[in-house]
């Protein structure tokens, strides 16, 4: 269905929206961390456009956060509209993409991407999602913030969580690893139709996100923990990083159309770990957390 054409003070609306979010986030994520605050780094594109990264480091509970907001636009590359299926011509994107790579191994890492893509011949649509990445699995905590998430998809339509559940879980897949990335969220592209209505569900998965993930971070960053479930942090984390760069396509658009290197791949944690042929003990958390990564769980029934 072609979608309906987008004016520019709408355009311009989108952009703000997601710049106001980026805000309310970054606050809230400094108050939680009470050590750091985000630096902030304005930047222009050559081709057209910019956006403005914010990025905390070595704060006492997030090692380090992303939040990023864009406003691009120039000539799609042939090869990027064969890839997106769409004609060549110019473009328009905005957007805000986080992660949160915390300190404790007891709190997840979490990703959120909004955005909104046009084309000058009118064709325009939303995507984005969020997902959630523990390194140790509390399923109240996984349920907490698949619920939050649901109740957002319900004021909208009763068939968006399960569709975009499934979506994510099938998107955020390390095929060379056979598991996924983490235990899912919601996962959603190419929405087109009213881009009133489409632009208000996007607006509230933003705004959901602090709900959805806060709790989880103060429920859980005071929790003692071991080296040893640090190391198994890492090394996770190395399976979030071949994720990134092998798959998601975010960062295959960013680095095709010439994008900002260093927020492009702001995504990336601070230390990572490799072991060659690295398996978790038989029985233990980290084995269960695994076995779960390969079986995908529906967490509300």
């Amino acid at each position: 269905m072609r979608a309906e054409n987008i004016t520019n003070s709408s355009k311009e609306d989108i952009k703000n929206s997601f710049e106001s979010l980026q805000d309310t986030i970054c606050n809230k994520l400094e108050s939680v961390d009470g050590s750091v605050r985000f630096s902030e780094d304005i930047w222009k594109r050559e081709e057209g456009g910019g956006g403005k990264t914010r990025v905390l480091e070595e704060g006492a509970v997030f090692e380090k956060a992303g939040v990023n907001t864009s406003a691009v636009w120039g000539k799609l590359p042939e090869r990027m509209a064969q890839r997106m299926e769409v004609e060549a011509g110019e473009f328009f994107a905005t957007g805000i993409s986080l992660v949160i790579h915390p300190r404790s191994p007891m709190v997840p890492t979490v990703h959120m991407n909004l955005r909104y893509f046009e084309m000058n011949n009118g064709n325009s649509w939303f995507g984005g999602g969020t997902d959630l990445t523990p390194y140790y699995l509390f399923e109240e905590d996984a349920r907490h913030f698949h619920t939050t998430l649901k109740r957002v998809c319900d004021n909208h339509d009763a068939a968006y969580y399960p569709r975009f559940k499934k979506w994510c879980d099938e998107y955020f897949y390390i095929k060379h690893r056979h598991e996924a990335r983490g235990i899912g969220g919601i996962f959603f592209d190419y929405l087109k139709g009213s881009n009133d209505l489409l632009f208000r569900f996007v607006n509230e998965v933003g705004k959901a996100f602090l709900p959805s993930y806060i709790p989880l971070v103060e429920r859980r960053m005071a929790e003692p923990y071991t080296d040893k479930e640090r190391e198994w942090q890492l090394i996770r984390r190395g399976r979030y990083v071949e994720f990134n760069l092998v798959y998601d396509r975010g960062t295959l658009f960013g680095l095709e159309t010439k994008g900002r290197i260093e927020s492009i791949l702001m995504s990336l944690p601070p230390f990572v770990s490799w072991k060659y042929d690295h398996h978790p003990e038989p029985d233990s958390r980290e084995a269960g957390l695994v076995e779960v990564l390969r079986k995908p769980r529906e967490w509300l029934e």
